[in-house]
């Protein structure tokens, strides 16, 4: 365990072996590292073992394999990158660090989105390197996908993507020193499908004490009975002519089972609803719904970093030309549909005059999945031991009038801006100030608990990104208050 010397790799042992890594703009960098076997063979749909133990050094420079999945539909696979790596050994974690030597280091442990059947720790907008060079060491997280990770089958454990993660964080507990990081100073972050996982580690018993803090971008806690989650898996068993068991799956060959996930899962979008997969309530790892026991209390003591991006529902309803297809009718049906106020429907329709239907409908969808639910949660936690922040991001990017949408703020908070992949989203002219601000404020809370606003209660403050042209963050005392008074009938219904 050495510092970084100019010429020599570094190098670090952990618990299973030796790693060789490299010094990439000036940190050291780790790629590829097991942290737990290759779940194929008597493994697949097993909850997730150590790794095999190596003698020698390892090298470490390149990205491990990434989980089966397959390129986002188009047009989302342009403004979407999602790189895959074939091999078997997908549970694998990259690290990034200033000083592979010293001791003490906050870290930030990064959980990719995807819907739980995209993304991966490769796609190059989530590089660490920012984090390293601003003094956190930054690990990135793999996990098993789709059928593999997250099917309801009868005869297997159910959140296996879930258990993944949480033996990822296992990993970074027993080893992340070796790495300058201190296991008591862990904060776990994630965007979307990242975010709705971290809810449910939050709300997992088995993960106390493994992180100290929590950041969720653009997901918020749900999960559902067995019951109720168990259809998609079904429907790809019935499409592959075998029992929907883990017995039945692990015979299919993985390309074969992943075409049959594709084809039941494609259409729809996050927004509109579709066949998908979800975590699920399974009396062990998540005794009860994440929402009822964060309500309730579970990881208190965790300070938390939550928010969303304003447009939200641009991403999946401008591109595919959603947004002009929504008529007014279509509108009113949808609004008969999930039962909204009618109220709630005057006043969105009020503050946005010139809004087309697909537009209305569009922001309360947004609300209604996540902006209500987050600042729900944040809410509940008024009065316990940890600090609870809220957060917008609202720079609206001029790709394909998107406005401020979905997984926007990734580039800014990795401060990876210039990156060709980041550009697909933001464009060659998105303000490098706002990045400064934005990734300056994680870098801030994984630190030392304080992003630069002040924290949640009964003024309702949030850290506005991207505010008036400002870098931010502006502080917002209860933005668009009127919109989210008027759910209270549906909340309580």
């Amino acid at each position: 365990m050495t510092d970084i010397v100019a010429g020599a790799p570094p190098q670090v042992r952990t618990v299973h072996g030796t790693m060789r890594g490299a010094v990439e703009r000036g940190v050291a960098v780790f790629r590829g590292i097991p942290y737990a076997a290759a779940p194929v063979g008597a493994r697949r749909f097993r909850a997730p073992g150590p790794p095999e133990p190596w003698t020698g050094v390892r090298e470490a420079v390149a990205y491990g394999p990434t989980a089966p999945k397959r390129p986002y539909a188009p047009p989302l696979d342009r403004l979407l990158p999602d790189p895959a790596v074939p091999g078997d050994d997908w549970l694998n974690l990259n690290v990034w660090t200033p000083a592979p030597g010293a001791t003490g280091l906050p870290v930030l442990v990064w959980i990719h989105g995807g819907s739980l059947v995209h993304g991966s720790s490769a796609v190059p907008v989530y590089d660490g390197s920012a984090f390293a060079r601003d003094g956190v060491v930054l690990v990135s997280v793999n996990y098993r996908l789709g059928v593999e990770g997250f099917g309801v089958l009868p005869d297997a454990p159910a959140n296996r993507g879930l258990l993944d993660q949480l033996a990822a964080l296992e990993w970074v507990r027993d080893n992340i020193a070796a790495f300058g990081g201190d296991p008591d100073r862990v904060t776990v972050a994630g965007e979307s499908a990242g975010a709705i996982s971290i809810a449910g580690l939050l709300a997992a018993p088995r993960s106390a004490g493994l992180f100290r803090r929590a950041v969720l971008q653009s997901g918020a806690p749900a999960a559902l009975p067995p019951d109720a989650a168990r259809g998609t898996t079904e429907l790809i068993a019935q499409r592959l002519g075998v029992p929907a068991t883990a017995a039945a799956l692990a015979a299919v060959d993985p390309e074969t089972l992943l075409d049959a996930q594709t084809e039941v899962t494609s259409g729809g979008n996050p927004l509109t609803g579709r066949n998908s997969f979800q975590l699920v309530v399974d009396g062990d790892l998540l005794p009860q719904d994440p929402v009822a026991a964060l309500e309730a209390g579970a990881s208190a003591g965790v300070d938390l970093l939550l928010g969303t991006n304003t447009e939200e529902y641009r991403l999946w309803f401008v591109p595919g030309g959603l947004t002009e297809k929504i008529s007014r009718l279509k509108l009113r049906l949808a609004l008969l549909k999930f039962r909204v106020p009618n109220a709630t429907a005057r006043t969105y329709r009020a503050n946005r005059p010139d809004a087309t239907p697909g537009e209305i409908l569009g922001a309360l969808a947004t609300d209604l999945l996540l902006r209500i639910p987050l600042n729900r949660l944040a809410d509940a936690r008024t009065d316990t031991p940890g600090a609870t922040y809220v957060y917008e991001f609202g720079w609206p990017t001029p790709v394909q009038r998107l406005g401020a949408c979905h997984a926007l703020e990734l580039g800014f908070v990795f401060d990876t801006l210039a990156h060709p992949d980041t550009r697909a989203l933001t464009g060659p002219d998105a303000p490098q100030e706002l990045a400064d601000a934005m990734h300056r404020a994680w870098v801030d809370f994984a630190t030392g608990g304080d992003p630069g606003w002040p924290s949640w209660d009964a003024r309702r403050p949030v850290g506005f990104f991207g505010h008036d042209g400002q870098s931010g963050p502006a502080v917002v005392l209860a933005p668009r208050d009127d919109e989210l008074r008027s759910w209270e009938p549906y909340r309580n219904a």
